[in-house]
């Protein structure tokens, strides 16, 4: 009997009845989920496919904007985090409540006031010309396919191969095959609802962990005590690797020496944060799909509110245990292949998003809508066939080294981005002379950076760092402060050295001058039957009762941070 025999045999063995039925019935709820959500909206039309028809309540999409934002890299990476230093990465979710809030009362309304679907056709219109927008249609794509998609694939393949032993090439072409499905066929509709679902799914299989992890430890009161005991058997002499930090329990580190700085968990994370949830195509996308701007509020909203749980059902039993509790292996494997299968949803259908919009139909203006369409589906068919090819580059990266590396690259292409958006929406005299030069100055100095981190990795403990000081004494959330205020200042001095920009380029496209009614037509709607057209209009009932549960979230959010500070 061969070695693969034996251990499928032993692995067969070690999964009881439970496990099995539960996975299965995880599978069948997804392409049930899709097929249903595909029957809802048209998929043969672009408003349909790319937008659901506009026509999204705020529930599925916050619970959408969530799961997408979970993927199974972030949702590894917060519980080992948290194992590691403690509480403090809680920061990375509690800081999307400002900007959640401010996609939906500030970017959203000028988003749907200029009639755009993508983000570069934003910077499009605003500025004129194509440099700017293909640069950034291209920069979202190659961050899509080299970070998310690898980051959610090499930790959610980890998981199943180290905790479950399957085999790593055919569970994750089996998620991607289904994950695929339903993305091709149903359009965004079909991705919003299924992603309903994985919330669902994570939510309820992170409370029955936390449960368990609490009642294994004896309850939070006796978390501090026993974390500070956690100390490995073996350790290196006179350091302090590996063993538990100090500050563990206080979101608030030191501005120089701590891990986690807290200028840089504020105002750098904040930088990082407006560009994921403000510009980047995979959640704005879910917003503009929303049936009027109180559901888009409300969106925002439930998805902070829901940003609040992984401190205690993720980070707290990361910190409590590494190892997964026997008898609920069924259900954590199905967790976390609701976490990645959700964040690649996301990520293929706003991917094929971007390159219909602002590529193909760049070179083809006059395709028809049934071209987009099949390009559409194309373009994700790709992107599933270039995670498959990622796999083995994945399996082969040691010590999860390829993992470390590609979470930095945002930090040194995100800020420059928010920079020019953040300008744009509200500075009428930035243009596109401005905006463009202070990307490519962002861009060389964040590949700089970006190159010096790959050149001198971290070295392991107890081994000198030959870094050149500048790379050390720099925090990479430091480096996005002043990598965003230098792209700001380019932006302002080329900005007023060169000609201001046209009335076109400031009409429904700043902050300053929206209008009740988009004057252009959305281009992804056909003059009949009579689409559905976004407005900025909203009850005064819904709109004050959005503004409330606003500010309840923010007092919320305060009280969270004063009290674990």
């Amino acid at each position: 009997m061969s070695n693969s025999t034996i251990n499928f045999y032993a692995l067969s063995q070690s999964f009881s009845s439970s496990d099995i039925i539960v996975i299965a019935t995880y599978f069948l709820l997804n392409i049930a989920v899709g097929i249903w959500s595909s029957c809802r909206v048209s998929r043969n039309t672009l408003s349909g496919y790319f937008l659901a028809g506009r026509d999204m309540a705020w529930w599925p999409i916050g619970a959408s904007l969530f799961a997408s934002s979970e993927g199974s890299g972030l949702f590894i990476g917060l519980a080992g985090t948290g194992a590691a230093g403690g509480i403090a990465v809680t920061g990375f979710e509690w800081n999307a409540t400002y900007v959640l809030l401010a996609l939906a009362w500030v970017f959203v309304p000028v988003y749907i006031s200029s009639g755009i679907v993508t983000m570069p056709e934003y910077l499009g219109r605003r500025f004129g010309g194509e440099r700017i927008r293909t640069y950034l249609a291209v920069l979202s794509l190659l961050l899509s396919v080299f970070t998310k998609i690898s980051t959610d694939l090499y930790s959610g393949a980890l998981f199943v191969q180290v905790c479950l032993g399957w085999n790593l090439y055919l569970s994750t072409v089996l998620m991607l095959v289904v994950t695929a499905l339903y993305t091709i066929a149903g359009g965004l509709a079909a991705v919003i609802y299924t992603d309903t679902l994985q919330t669902v799914i994570m939510i309820i299989g992170a409370i029955i962990l936390t449960i368990t992890a609490f009642n294994k430890i004896g309850g939070y009161s006796n978390l501090e005590r026993v974390y500070s005991m956690a100390v490995p058997s073996k350790i290196i002499p006179n350091s302090t690797c590996h063993l538990p930090r100090e500050d563990a329990m206080h979101l608030f580190r030191n501005a120089v020496t701590g891990d986690l700085p807290w200028p840089g968990m504020t105002l750098g994370l904040t930088i990082l944060a407006t560009w994921y949830w403000c510009t980047d195509q995979v959640i704005v996308q879910r917003s503009l799909s929303a049936k009027s701007m109180s559901h888009v509020k409300g969106a925002s909203i439930l998805a902070a509110y829901l940003k609040m749980l992984p401190f205690i059902f993720i980070i707290l039993p990361g910190m409590i245990s590494r190892a997964l509790y026997p008898g609920l292996r069924g259900l954590m494997i199905a967790v976390m292949m609701a976490a990645l299968m959700s964040s690649l949803t996301s990520i293929f259908n706003s991917s094929s998003t971007l390159f219909t919009m602002d590529i193909w139909k760049k070179h083809r203006p006059r395709a028809p809508e049934k071209e987009l369409l099949l390009v559409g589906r194309i373009v994700t068919v790709i992107l599933v066939v270039v995670s498959v090819v990622w796999i083995p580059i994945l399996q082969s990266a040691n010590s999860g080294q390829l993992y470390v590396y590609i979470q930095s690259v945002t930090s040194y292409l995100a800020p420059p981005v928010t920079a020019v958006f953040t300008l744009a929406i509200f500075w009428k005299r930035t243009n596109e002379q401005g905006a463009f030069w202070g990307l490519m100055v962002g861009l060389v100095v964040g590949v700089c950076r970006m190159v010096l981190e790959f050149g001198f990795p971290p070295p392991r403990c107890g081994v000198v760092d030959s870094a050149p000081n500048v790379l050390r004494s720099v925090h990479y959330l430091h480096f996005a402060i002043l990598l965003c205020g230098l792209t700001a200042i380019v932006v302002t001095i080329v900005s007023l050295l060169t000609p201001p920009p046209t009335p076109e380029q400031l009409c429904n496209l700043t902050w300053w001058t929206i209008t009740e009614q988009p004057q252009r037509e959305i281009p992804l709607q056909k003059p009949a039957p009579a689409p559905r057209v976004p407005t900025l209009r909203e009850s005064v009932f819904w709109s004050r009762f959005c503004c409330a549960n606003a500010l309840l979230l923010i007092c919320i959010n305060i009280f969270l941070y004063a009290y674990f500070a």
